[in-house]
């Protein structure tokens, strides 16, 4: 089964066969097993629930690798503002369950970034098989 993909400013997104919390939970699985740091989880929904409103499943996760940031910050500091790494698992208003995370190339033309192109390809490959795979 395919999922659908799109791109909006600097955002790449992938829809999921599943629900949000699933997908989640296969996401970090999936890092954990690529030997990723898995820094945070934060359930955006658990968070509205505390101050009494509602917000649709939203959970992002965040995680990272020194061997890839590293360079990436040496080319161009101020891409740490974008590090580490965020994946977004959200469901919109029709009830489909997206996974998005920031294009590598909009951060590289975002923070200049020069001489990375191979590990900025790498970073994306990375982003998208891990995307897929938790959404199929």
């Amino acid at each position: 089964m395919s999922n659908k993909q799109n791109v909006v400013n600097g955002l790449k997104s992938i829809s999921s066969s599943h629900a949000v919390k699933v997908t989640a939970d296969r996401v970090e699985k999936i890092l954990n097993d690529k030997g990723m740091t898995v820094f945070a989880r934060v359930n955006h929904t658990a968070g509205a629930e505390k101050i009494g409103e509602i917000l649709r499943p939203t959970e992002l996760i965040i995680f990272g690798n020194p061997q890839t940031g590293t360079p990436l910050m040496q080319s161009s500091q101020s891409v740490a503002i974008d590090l580490p790494q965020k994946i977004l698992i959200s469901e919109d208003e029709q009830g489909k369950v997206w996974l998005s995370y920031n294009d590598p190339n909009y951060l590289s033309e975002r923070h200049a970034i020069a001489g990375c192109d191979e590990l900025l390809i790498k970073v994306g490959n990375a982003l998208e098989s891990v995307c897929g795979e938790a959404a199929s």
